[in-house]
């Protein structure tokens, strides 16, 4: 039967692969990576040898049809990205949508993801949150921030160094200047960092302080006692 493997990869730690994923690995026909070159570094380190070919954003539109109708055919295919789960903020989802409409099984692994063990983290309510990707650079930002406003639930973003301080500020500017947040970086790696905190006093410390590494932004929800 048909079907298309959903991977997890370490966000960081060679050691949080599972055995399974391994072995899946091993199995299949082909690999479909974001960047090769940073996959090969996780293949070789457990001995998988398996063909691999980039799949990503620059790309998946054109090859995508190719891809569902050679995973038709019947060759065995995994997918996996630089880090955590393919489709979370990463490409998979064209693919996971395609091959479903083609009749093609889908089934995917558990395994990492950074936005658990930072929302975790944080000690901010994890019982219901909401998890908002990065937010738009341009276009629709400064709408997204507005609703946000009015969510009660704990809100996890991602975001890269370059824009950190300017999510933060805006953050603050929107939800609140005191509101409670943390940030987490480099999760499950060397130097992995949670700092806790209001927005402003996150905003000040990466201020002075090198901002390196990927970031994961977990702000409280709205006090349901106040009403801004």
């Amino acid at each position: 039967m048909s079907k298309l493997y959903i991977i997890p990869t370490p966000i960081g730690n060679l050691e949080d692969m599972t055995l399974r994923a391994i072995r899946m690995l091993k199995e299949v026909d082909l690999i479909l990576a974001e960047d090769t070159r940073k996959s090969r570094v996780l293949l070789d380190h457990y001995g998988i040898a398996t063909a691999m070919k980039s799949f990503h954003l620059a790309n998946e539109h054109r090859i995508l049809g190719k891809v569902v109708e050679a995973i038709r055919a019947g060759q065995k295919t995994a997918l996996i990205s630089d880090a955590g789960t393919p489709g979370i903020s990463d490409p998979g989802y064209l693919l996971i949508r395609a091959c479903l409409r083609e009749g093609i099984e889908v089934e995917t692994l558990p395994g990492p993801t950074a936005f658990v063990p930072a929302l975790l983290n944080s000690g901010l309510p994890a019982e219901r949150f909401v998890f908002e990707g990065f937010l738009p650079h341009k276009k629709g930002r400064k709408t997204r921030l507005e609703k946000l406003q009015a969510e009660e639930r704990s809100m996890v973003l991602y975001e890269s160094p370059h824009r950190l301080l300017k999510t933060l500020a805006q953050l603050a500017e929107f939800l609140g200047a005191e509101r409670s947040a943390s940030v987490s970086r480099e999760l499950s790696k060397k130097f992995e960092e949670t700092r806790r905190g209001s927005l402003a006093s996150l905003l000040e410390h990466f201020q002075t302080h090198p901002v390196k590494g990927e970031f994961v932004i977990v702000i409280a929800g709205r006090d349901k006692k106040k009403t801004g």
